[in-house]
């Protein structure tokens, strides 16, 4: 009896502190990949303060079913290149709409397209891997 109060309580044991410490490792099992806080870059809001002139071009990199970085600002009519890490194709495509749009980028290729001349919020995504969602705002 003694030894299954033991095993009782380290069976226990080990399921709690499984569940305190997550329980796995949050990279596995679903289609979408866990999404994270971007970094910050050169142009971003929180880059420079919210007062500072976005820059007249911009750059987004596909890496790891993600856009990076997942916010980003640019001039109105500023050049976007994308350019794609990944090992399959993406796209870029305006949400609710044809405001702007790459066509497929092949892995290893880049693309680049023109941010919309009035200012305002975009969202984007890929249309291959609908998951993939990120956010161009234009200001002058």
């Amino acid at each position: 009896m003694r030894n299954f109060v033991r095993t009782a309580l380290a069976v226990a044991t080990v399921a709690l502190f499984a569940t305190a410490t997550g329980g796995c490792s949050g990279g596995g099992g679903g289609t979408a990949p866990t999404t994270s806080r971007p970094p910050t870059h050169a142009g971003s809001p929180s880059a420079s303060g919210p007062s500072a002139t976005p820059p007249a071009a911009g750059r987004i990199t596909i890496k790891d079913y993600a856009f990076k970085p997942a916010a980003l600002v640019v001039r109105p009519g500023a050049a976007v290149t994308v350019v794609n890490q990944d090992s399959v194709t993406h796209n870029v495509t305006a949400t609710g709409g044809r405001v702007f749009a790459t066509g497929s980028i092949k892995p290893g290729a880049r693309a680049t397209f023109t941010a919309p001349a009035k200012p305002g919020a975009y969202p984007y995504f890929c249309s291959i891997h609908p998951y993939m969602k990120a956010v161009l705002t234009v200001r002058p």
